[in-house]
């Protein structure tokens, strides 16, 4: 079986008005997790999928659950699940942590949204996660990074925290020259469950 290899063009996903993992920070968030190919991971405020769809693909053996509140984002999920004709993507809709509680103990959890809901979902995904499971977050706003990164550091039962910024910038063609176009600045935070 072929290894998956991060980073799906943006095209490939079915967008809509529903916010996305761009490809740069997607592939840096895939990393992050440390995906296997028989992994079992949670996308919680999965948006388009297209973070669930790339777990998918790297865990051909396993099983991703994505979590999506926005009917909207539901139908994306599922439009872009079929559009990569994949059987181990689930898609739950609901908001966690209530919704987590349909997800089988995961091995990977990436919270690519949380509704205001941070230290809730934290509090059910440690019951969730495995131990050496993975715990990814993303953050878009100074608010979101500084409620993640109070919540993380030093949580008990968990190694050392990784967070790190990244600024994307991409060349886009305009006439016989290329502009340069920045993305916005998005904060990876990783950390992991420790064995018991």
């Amino acid at each position: 079986m072929k290894r998956h290899h991060y980073g799906l063009p943006d095209e490939a996903f079915v967008r809509g008005d529903i916010p996305m993992t761009k490809k740069e920070v997607r592939m840096l968030a895939l990393l992050q997790a440390h995906i296997e190919e028989d992994s079992c991971v949670v996308d919680i405020g999965a948006g388009t999928g297209s973070f669930a769809v790339e777990a998918a693909l790297a865990a051909p053996k396993g099983q991703v659950f994505a979590i999506e509140r926005v009917p909207e984002g539901v139908a994306l999920i599922k439009a872009n699940r079929q559009r990569q004709g994949l059987r181990n993507l689930q898609v739950l809709q609901g908001e966690a942590p209530g919704a987590l509680q349909e997800v089988p103990p995961c091995d990977v959890v990436f919270i690519g949204g949380s509704g205001g809901h941070l230290a809730e979902i934290l509090n059910g995904c440690d019951r969730l996660l495995k131990p050496g499971g993975r715990l990814v977050l993303t953050a878009v706003t100074a608010e979101t990074l500084q409620e993640a990164l109070s919540l993380c550091e030093g949580r008990p039962g968990y190694g050392a925290l990784e967070a790190f910024g990244v600024q994307a910038t991409r060349l886009r063609k305009a006439g016989r020259s290329h502009l340069f176009q920045a993305l916005n600045q998005v904060f990876i935070i990783a950390c992991q469950k420790k064995e018991e």
